[in-house]
């Protein structure tokens, strides 16, 4: 081979080698530019929710009572993340238990088992004790803040009110009745369900000491919407006074069908009579019912903001339902984002540990503490229904 043909071979290896080099060159920097392109995509998403756990009553003749409560806590959730309280969004996940037992139980095992969440909203106490099994088993934290059944205390670690139970709430409004409005002879009117059987069972233990009398109880089924049997009943006994221990429809119609059949005296409840439904009926007004102590003029900057917000977003003003759903939120974020700062997992039992450890909280109301079954300690008040709203007649401690 000639000496020419030698240096063009050459010359050709070292242009086809440069050409390979700048082939894997270009590549390479390719490769490398996409995936710093992916690495920023990755870091622009936004991290994942934390998700909590709403089962409620979104149908059926209850729904007014999920409405009212998804309504704090909603609030409470978007507070949270304005506030950027914790390291990722907040979310709440409804699931409709439409205040009945079996349907909780199915929307709880959807929660816990599909879900995984660690934290979950309920009410009524029938749903909450048909629940509270598997919020022990799974080590789920359930938090009510709508039912009052006393057994509601003896459900477990990882279960817990932010709401005074029915013993409280009676023991705190009977000597009002006797001594302050004196009204000495009780008729009660319950459903037949644990709620009312156990506020029946409180009246009839309650009024004699304090010089009252439970003339008579009439129980009505749970799905019963006419009452004029009872209502011919209850006016043969001559009450001083009707206390009424149901929730939702149910209610409004006993009110109704009493004053319109003429039976015209003193009408008392429990906190059930805390939804706009009530509060808005006619026949309703003047009845007295208590609920936890929330005074919307208190001057913390807590209070202050929820009942501004409530009014600005739902055009009224908060109940105490409202309230008791929205400190349920708040009272999660301020545990989970003592975990967070501790470097820990939000997990049940790292909340239930961490409600322990902290003790007391600031929430809409003033502070609170939880006695060792998980039940809020809280004063009562007494309201009276006056068409605008409520009017607080009387606190207790």
């Amino acid at each position: 081979m000639s000496s020419t043909k030698r240096r063009l071979r050459a010359a050709w290896g070292r242009r086809a080698l440069a050409l390979a080099a700048l082939t894997a060159f270009t590549a390479l920097t390719a490769l490398s530019a996409l995936t710093a392109q992916e690495v920023r995509a990755v870091q622009a998403e936004p991290p994942a929710p934390l998700t909590l756990g709403a089962l409620l009553p979104l149908s059926g003749p209850n729904a007014e009572y999920g409405q009212t409560f998804g309504s704090g806590a909603d609030l409470a959730v978007a507070h949270v993340n304005a506030d950027k309280l914790l390291k990722e969004p907040l979310a709440l996940r409804y699931e409709d238990s439409q205040a009945l037992p079996m349907q909780g139980v199915l929307g709880m095992n959807k929660l816990v088992n599909v879900y995984e969440t660690p934290f979950v909203l309920t009410g009524f106490t029938g749903v909450s004790k048909a629940i509270a099994p598997l919020a022990r088993r799974s080590k789920t934290v359930a938090v009510n803040g709508g039912g009052v059944g006393p057994d509601l205390a003896q459900l477990g670690p990882y279960f817990w009110n932010v709401i005074p139970l029915a013993n409280s709430e009676v023991r705190a409004i009977v000597p009002y009745l006797v001594t302050q409005k004196h009204l000495k002879r009780f008729v009660l009117i319950y459903v037949d369900d644990p709620l009312g059987q156990s506020i029946n069972q409180e009246l009839a233990q309650d009024l004699p000491p304090a010089g009252g009398q439970l003339v008579s109880s009439f129980a009505v089924p749970a799905a019963a919407q006419q009452f004029g049997g009872v209502v011919a009943r209850v006016r043969d006994a001559r009450p001083d006074l009707i206390f009424i221990a149901s929730y939702g429809a149910q209610q409004s119609q006993i009110v109704k069908q009493l004053r319109d059949n003429g039976v015209n005296q003193q009408l008392a409840s429990y906190s059930a009579f805390s939804i706009p439904a009530i509060n808005a009926l006619p026949e309703a007004k003047g009845a007295l019912y208590t609920t936890q102590r929330f005074d919307w003029n208190a001057p913390d900057k807590l209070t202050q903001r929820f009942v501004a917000d409530y009014r600005a977003k739902y055009g009224r003003k908060p109940t105490a339902y409202a309230a008791n759903y929205y400190n349920a939120v708040r009272l999660f974020a301020m545990l989970a984002a003592r975990l967070e700062a501790q470097g820990e997992p939000v997990t049940g039992a790292n909340l239930l540990a961490a409600r322990n450890a902290m003790q007391h909280f600031d929430l809409v109301g003033g502070s609170v503490s939880f006695d060792a079954n998980g039940t809020v300690r809280a004063p009562i008040q007494i309201n009276e229904i006056d068409g605008a709203g409520g009017t607080v007649v009387s606190t207790t401690q």
